[in-house]
C-alpha cells in the first residue's frame, strides 16, 4: 500500500508540473499577443510640414492602420505591375496576329491570281485539246463530258455564279478543273496510243534533219534561186544544210534501202535511199560515205558526212526528196519551222 501511495503522488506532481508548465506557456502567449497588440494600437502622428507658411497638416493614426495601408499599397503596385506586363504582352501578342493576317491576306491574294491564271491556262488547254481531238477524229463526248459536271467543256467552270465568293469559289473552281483534267486524261491516252501505233509509219517517211543531232542551218531553200556560181536564176530541187565544217555526220532521215552509191561531177559523193510509199531522199557532196547500194538502212542511221565534193561554194549537204518522180519542196519533211 505505501508503494502505491507513493506512485500516486510522483503522478500527482507530473500532472502538477505539466499543467504548471501549460499555464506558463499560455500566459507567455498571451503576453506576447498583448504587447503585439499594444504595439498595433500605439499612436503614430504623421505631420506634413508645408515649405510655404501654410498650416501644418496632421494625421493621427496606429501602427495597425499604416501596416496595413503600406500592405494595401504594395499590393495594388504590385497588380498593377502585373497586369501592365500582361497588357504589354497581349498587345505584341495581338501585332504579332495582325501581322501575320495581313501576310496570309496577301498570300490568299497571290492564291486567286495563281488561281485565275490556271483557269485561264485550262481554258486555252481546253480548246487545243478539242481542237486535236477533233482533227484525229476521237470522240470527247463520252470521257471529258462527264468529267465537266453536266457540260461538255469548262463553260460551267468560267460562268460560276458572281454570289459566290472568297476561298468558296477558289475552292469550286479548283474541283471543276480538277474533274475537267480528269476527263481529259483518257482522250491523251487515245492519242499517244494513236501516235505508238503510227509509230512505224512516221519512221518510214522522211521527217527529220538530217544531219545528226539537228546542228547546222538552211543555207539554200528549195525553189527559185541564184546559182551561187553562175549567177544565173535556176530552181534549186532541194535544201541545202550547211554548219560551216565538213566531217559532221549525215543520218537517214527514214527507214529504207540504198538504191545508189555513186559520184557525180555536180553532186559529187551522193546516196539515194528508198523509202516506203514511193519516196526517194538524195544526199549530195558527201566526204565520206558509210553505207553500201542494197543495205538496208533505219532512220537517224549516219550513212556519210558533209562534204565539198562536186560543185559547190563550200562544205554542205544538199538533201532532195522525191514522189514517183516529182521532185517536193524537203521543208514540208523536216520536222523544224523554216524562218521567212
Amino acid at each position: 500500500m505505501a508503494k502505491v501511495r507513493h506512485y500516486k503522488k510522483i503522478e500527482k506532481n507530473l500532472v502538477a508540473s505539466l499543467m504548471n508548465k501549460i499555464r506558463v506557456f499560455f500566459g507567455f502567449l498571451g503576453g506576447l499577443f498583448v504587447k503585439f497588440f499594444k504595439i498595433c494600437d500605439s499612436k503614430l502622428t504623421i505631420m506634413v510640414v508645408p515649405h510655404s507658411q501654410s498650416k501644418v497638416l496632421n494625421f493621427q493614426t496606429n501602427v495597425f492602420a499604416l501596416t496595413l495601408g503600406v500592405v494595401l499599397l504594395g499590393g495594388v503596385i504590385s497588380s498593377f505591375v502585373y497586369f501592365n506586363r500582361k497588357a504589354a504582352s497581349s498587345s505584341a501578342e495581338i501585332g504579332r496576329l495582325m501581322s501575320e493576317n495581313r501576310r496570309t491576306l496577301a498570300s490568299l491574294d497571290e492564291l486567286r491570281d495563281e488561281n485565275n491564271n490556271l483557269l485561264q491556262t485550262a481554258k486555252r488547254f481546253q480548246t487545243s485539246l478539242s481542237q486535236s481531238l477533233s482533227l484525229l477524229g476521237i470522240n470527247q463526248t463520252s470521257s471529258v463530258a462527264k468529267a465537266s459536271m453536266n457540260d461538255s467543256d469548262l463553260s460551267s467552270l468560267f460562268d460560276t455564279q458572281e454570289q459566290v465568293t472568297g476561298s468558296t469559289r477558289e475552292a469550286a473552281d479548283i474541283r471543276k478543273l480538277n474533274a475537267y483534267l480528269e476527263g481529259a486524261v483518257q482522250p491523251i491516252e487515245q492519242i499517244g496510243k494513236m501516235l505508238e501505233s503510227q509509230e512505224t509509219l512516221f519512221s518510214d517517211i522522211p521527217n527529220i534533219w538530217p544531219i545528226r543531232g539537228g546542228i547546222g542551218h538552211i543555207s539554200m531553200q528549195f525553189g527559185q534561186n541564184v546559182h551561187p556560181i553562175t549567177g544565173q536564176w535556176y530552181i534549186h530541187k532541194g535544201l541545202d544544210f550547211s554548219t560551216w565544217r565538213s566531217g559532221d555526220p549525215i543520218v537517214a532521215t527514214a527507214n529504207g534501202q540504198v538504191v545508189t552509191v555513186a559520184y557525180d561531177s555536180g553532186f559529187g559523193n551522193y546516196v539515194v535511199i528508198k523509202h516506203k510509199h514511193g519516196i526517194y531522199t538524195r544526199y549530195c557532196h558527201m566526204s565520206t560515205v558509210r553505207v553500201k547500194k542494197g543495205q538496208q538502212v533505219s532512220q537517224r542511221q549516219v550513212i556519210g558526212a558533209i562534204g565539198n565534193t562536186g560543185v559547190t561554194t563550200g562544205p554542205h549537204l544538199h538533201y532532195e526528196v522525191h514522189i514517183g518522180s516529182d521532185v517536193v519542196d524537203p521543208a514540208k519533211y523536216v520536222n523544224v519551222k523554216l524562218a521567212k
